[in-house]
């Protein structure tokens, strides 16, 4: 998918996701697999108060990334697209 069509469907996330947002924006992963990207700074974030807080323009940019493409295999949940928006 492009960028523009990411940002498109991830229009109605707020700018800044707390951690529920981000597993819900991927799918609805699990919280210790989107502990593990944070954690394994996959995905840029920061943290205040032992609350994480990730820039929906960096969730975008993990959805493009060659690691997304490899690590979505293993996962269980995946982010439904609208229809006819497969991978063009």
């Amino acid at each position: 998918m492009k960028r523009e069509q990411y940002e498109k469907l991830f229009e109605s996330f707020p700018d800044v996701l707390t951690l529920p947002e981000l597993c819900k924006m991927f799918g609805g992963i699990g919280d210790g697999t989107a502990r593990y990207l944070l954690q394994g700074e996959y995905i840029e974030h920061f943290v205040i108060r032992n609350t994480y807080y990730i820039p929906k323009c960096c969730a975008i940019d993990y959805l493009m990334s060659k690691h997304y493409r490899i690590f979505k295999k293993k996962l269980r949940h995946q982010i439904e697209l609208p229809k006819g928006g497969a991978d063009k």
